[in-house]
């Protein structure tokens, strides 16, 4: 008669339930495991802990003699799949809180208090830092000496009381720390989201000035030293800088004019509008736009996965969106690579260096051009508009497309071969820049402005 062994459940289970509260609970813990990094990288573990289970329970059922031990059963597959699936709500929850801080706030009710700090006395070029969890800043400067703070404490909470006890002890403090000066929370957990703390500040007029913010939009007017921004979310404008702009952010879109110095944005963003800077513009990351420079005095430097623009010198504007790269009036020296830009050139005086693909180019000179023209395209065209007067010695290749030229002489020769691929060739008056325009599966145009 075979004996008759207990049925046993399988470890498998209890691993997985003591492995994922594991992760659970650390994830409760401020700055603690985003879960989506770590199932991205590292989902296979769970797999190789599934097997390795199954391994050990039918290598122990055959010590044992039992049979039935180490299969894959529904149970286990429907723990594997739940699992998963709260873990996919907790990833999508905390991205959208990171996107979005506001959405924390659909629950409750808003409470706002006024919060006044004594004014600091400070030297008319300290260098100040603000710092503020949630909420917006606002800083002017003036003809002052001090450090003046004026706040609103914007509690949510389910009722009066609950908001009453949450904003008793929030406050602000200016603290000096050597020659520096700071404006930080006090008495509250800058990261809860119940509590938001808008600020009004007015400063020196030649503080340096220094911003660090998780989520809120951030203004600042009239100061002439440096400023420093680093922001989550929140939109960030600054106007009238007397010396160099720095933002580093996550979210949001970034307005700047009138700055006095250069103007660095890196990190991520929405729109970028930058009009009158008497330096240079740079902008490292991803940027969706629309982006938009104007009277940019030291030229414009983009550096991102799909863009790599380099221009010295911005009289006009530039704008880049919705599939179009246009850029008037550029007087200094351009090099672009990039893709799937319609790109418009309009009065470039300049050296140019272009490579694009997916995305035609049109390239207008309003003067005869001086310096080297390189233009190489894939799967689109390529046009370029030349005044009549212009003197040039050019090379121009388009496989598969054609080539259409207005300018007609002797020295000038256009061939095609069988397969369809057409090149020309030649020089036109004496003494001009080379040009050289290579295009696939797009045609070349070259016309005669007016």
């Amino acid at each position: 008669m075979a004996a008759n062994h207990p049925r046993r459940s399988s470890l498998f289970s209890a691993l997985v339930l003591i492995l994922f509260g594991v992760l659970f609970l650390i994830h409760n813990y401020r700055g603690g495991l985003d879960f989506g990094h770590l199932f991205r990288h590292w989902w296979p573990l769970l797999l190789i802990l599934w097997g390795l289970t199954k391994l050990y329970e039918r290598t122990a059922a055959r010590r044992q003699s039992a049979t039935g031990f180490g299969a894959i059963t529904t149970g286990e597959v429907f723990l594997v799949l739940l699992l998963l699936a709260i873990v996919g709500i907790f990833t999508a929850t905390d991205f959208a809180l990171k996107k979005n801080p506001e959405i924390g706030d659909v629950f409750g009710n808003s409470y706002t208090y006024d919060l006044d700090v004594a004014p600091r006395a400070v030297p008319a070029n300290a260098r100040i830092t603000i710092r503020n969890g949630r909420g917006d800043i606002h800083v002017r400067a003036g003809d002052t000496s001090q450090i003046r703070l004026s706040a609103k404490k914007n509690i949510r909470a389910w009722s009066q009381g609950e908001a009453q006890r949450l904003a008793a002890p929030a406050s602000l403090q200016i603290v000096q720390e050597g020659d520096a000066y700071e404006v930080r929370p006090a008495g509250y957990d800058p990261g809860d989201r119940r509590i938001a703390m808008d600020l009004d500040v007015e400063v020196p007029r030649t503080t340096i000035l220094t911003i660090r913010k998780e989520g809120g939009d951030v203004e600042v007017s009239d100061v002439s030293g440096e400023i420093d921004v680093t922001s989550q979310t929140g939109d960030i404008e600054i106007r009238e800088a007397g010396s160099d702009v720095n933002v580093d952010l996550r979210h949001g879109d970034v307005k700047v004019s009138g700055v006095k110095g250069n103007v660095k944005l890196s990190g991520r963003g929405g729109e970028v509008e930058v009009i009158n800077a008497t330096g240079g513009l740079t902008l490292d990351g991803e940027f969706y736009g629309p982006i938009r420079a104007e009277k940019v005095a030291k030229g414009v430097r983009f550096i991102s996965q799909r863009t790599d623009l380099t221009l010295t010198q911005l009289a006009g504007h530039l704008e880049a969106g919705s599939g179009n790269l246009d850029i008037f009036d550029s007087t200094g020296n351009l090099t672009l690579r990039t893709n799937s830009y319609d790109i418009t050139l309009d009065n470039v005086t300049g050296k140019l260096k272009l490579d694009n693909r997916d995305g035609d180019v049109k390239v207008r000179f309003a003067s005869p051009p001086k310096e080297d023209v390189e233009i190489t395209n894939k799967s689109a065209g390529i046009t370029l508009t030349l005044p009549a007067a212009s003197a040039f010695t050019i090379t121009a290749d388009s496989h598969s497309g054609d080539i259409d030229s207005e300018f007609d002489a002797t020295s000038l020769k256009k061939t095609t071969t069988e397969s369809g691929d057409a090149h020309l060739e030649g020089k036109l008056g004496a003494r001009g820049p080379k040009i050289t325009l290579k295009t696939s599966y797009g045609s070349i145009a070259l016309h005669k402005g007016t």
